[in-house]
């Protein structure tokens, strides 16, 4: 049977429960366990699909087509273990459920209640399918005391008594602040915290604190006897140079060892933790360094474009290099000349987005590395922008643009109306809703043989994951071939362009799915390894 570990956090946001969660799955993983990671998000919205960068970061996409938090993209990438859409819930999605129920008369008349009605969907979701786990992490989003978060606290609380005893073990994370004026560690802010979660009925077994220090015996202490946790199950949590340290730290700190302790179990094997020793020893010790331009709208939020940012540290492991990113916000370059901001990087980067500010910024830094000769990865929108570069500057098709911007008598990138998924159409429509409604999920593609990309991948048929709207329009393929940009991939009924690529150039790939969902420290993607080792070339021959 499952045992449930609940991941609480307290003081502020942002302190990482979501790396602390996906951490102590790869500790327990490295013992032999089976470990499954799941998010409880307390806010109203169905799923992030719909919300800004700027509010909520990455929106992760699952193979199954699931638009969820971003830290179902750290649950993948320390544990391998590939999420769906049963790994992530809002309140929104619980609350969508209900009140379809009740509209159908499910309920036979009866008062809907978040106490038991809201809890008990909680409850069922928490628990549902974990037959072939031996443990089970669940995150809840936000800090305790939030008023939206109340009736997940409860589930989880409710969830205590009806496991088996023995079965939960509940994990605090708060923050323990240094204040420099005094030259002490505070602990209050977390007593407050632990007394907040005791007063909802919760008691954790476990204390995680955030410090950029070590912690004096004394308030390790204080701690303990306060929060009515065993001394040796506070553990520090201390900032890293690399997330991929922690859980080599976390080890080191008595975490794993305390949940097995918490939960009665002895004898178990100890972790084999080598593979994090030998990626945290690339990362610490690179035989060089290459710098990659990020050209994109959301650049002032790094949290944006986190699958990104670590598939790039990825390509940086697998070819021994550091990758330093210089971000760039892609509105500059409708004002300012792109030498000036990219004559010393080693590769280009264009990501995804959405809508048509700094579009044109896209645009000219694909022109710029399509003419300097720069390695370029345009990933989603940053695909279309250099098919549309290449539409006008190659092919002379002047007025190519997007329907994204509007109306367009050269529609080169326009919006997808329908596309095959396995033996089924999807259908989609200008006037639709926005939330759940583009192409999402994993999709299979067929590279030709012989093209820059087939080798890469090393195979003529892959499978990646996508989050768009609009595709780049099969019917100008003739004209682009013809001035050198090569479709080197499609959909496999051939309709729909996955891939591009400038025939001639050292490394010039666009790609309308996202590869960066995949890449794992691990394995990294391969687009990102070939990506990194060309600019690393490219930073020799400069």
């Amino acid at each position: 049977m499952a045992r449930y570990i609940f991941i609480t956090g307290g003081v502020v946001s942002s302190l990482g429960k979501g790396l602390a969660s996906a951490a102590l799955g790869a500790a327990l993983q490295a013992r032999g366990y089976k470990v499954r990671l799941r998010k409880l998000d307390p806010y109203l919205n169905v799923d992030p699909g719909t919300m800004s960068p700027y509010q909520h970061g990455e929106c992760y996409v699952t193979d199954d087509g699931a638009e969820t938090d971003l830290d179902l993209g750290h649950y993948e990438r320390f544990t391998g273990r590939p999420a769906n859409k049963q790994d992530n819930i809002t309140t929104g999605r619980i609350y969508q459920d209900i009140i379809a129920k009740e509209r159908r008369g499910d309920y036979l008349g009866g008062t809907v209640q978040v106490i038991p009605h809201v809890t008990d969907a909680i409850k069922n979701f928490v628990l549902d399918g974990n037959e072939d786990y031996d443990f089970v992490l669940c995150e809840i989003g936000g800090t305790v005391g939030d008023i939206e978060g109340l009736p997940f606290f409860e589930a989880i609380r409710q969830l205590g008594n009806d496991l088996p005893r023995g079965q939960a073990v509940y994990i605090h994370l708060t923050l323990l602040p240094y204040i420099a004026s005094a030259g002490e560690m505070k602990t209050k802010p977390t007593q407050h915290s632990v007394k907040e979660l005791r007063s909802i009925g919760i008691q954790p077994d476990i204390l995680m604190v955030r410090c950029d220090r070590q912690i004096p015996e004394n308030e390790r202490r204080k701690l303990s006897q306060f929060c009515n946790v065993r001394e040796e199950a506070v553990i520090p949590a201390y900032d890293a140079k690399s997330i991929y340290e922690v859980p080599l730290t976390y080890h080191k700190e008595g975490l794993d060892t305390q949940v097995l302790d918490a939960f009665g179990i002895t004898g178990a094997p100890a972790p084999d933790l080598s593979r994090w020793e030998k990626i945290v020893e690339s990362l610490f010790s690179p035989e060089g360094e290459v710098t990659i331009a990020i050209v994109g709208k959301y650049t002032v939020l790094k949290d944006a474009y986190k699958s990104l940012i670590e598939a790039l540290v990825h390509g940086g492991i697998a070819n021994g290099v550091k990758v330093n990113l210089e971000w760039i916000e892609s509105e500059v370059f409708e004002k300012e000349d792109p030498s000036e901001f990219l004559s010393n990087v080693n590769g280009i980067l264009v990501p995804g987005g959405f809508g048509e500010r700094g579009s044109e910024g896209k645009i000219a830094a694909a022109h710029y590395a399509r003419v300097n000769k720069i390695p370029y990865f345009g990933i989603c929108f940053g695909m279309q922008m250099a098919v549309v570069e290449a539409a006008r500057n190659m092919a002379g098709i002047r007025d190519a643009s997007s329907t994204e911007f509007g109306p367009t008598d050269e529609p080169v990138v326009g919006l997808m109306t329908e596309w095959t998924r396995g033996n089924e159409k999807e259908q989609r429509h200008a006037e639709g809703n926005l939330g759940g409604t583009m192409r999402l999920g994993a999709y299979e593609a067929a590279l030709e043989a012989g093209s820059k990309i087939a080798e890469i991948y090393g195979s003529t048929e892959i499978s990646e994951r996508h989050r768009h709207r609009y595709e780049v329009n099969i019917s100008y393929r003739e004209k682009l071939e013809q001035a050198g940009l090569k479709f080197a991939g499609t959909s496999p009924d051939g309709v729909l362009p996955e891939t591009v690529e400038i025939v001639g150039h050292p490394w010039f790939i666009g790609v309308q799915y996202h590869p960066e969902l995949k890449s794992r420290p691990f394995e990294p993607h391969p687009l990102f390894s070939s990506f990194v080792g060309a600019a690393r070339d490219n930073s020799r021959l400069v």
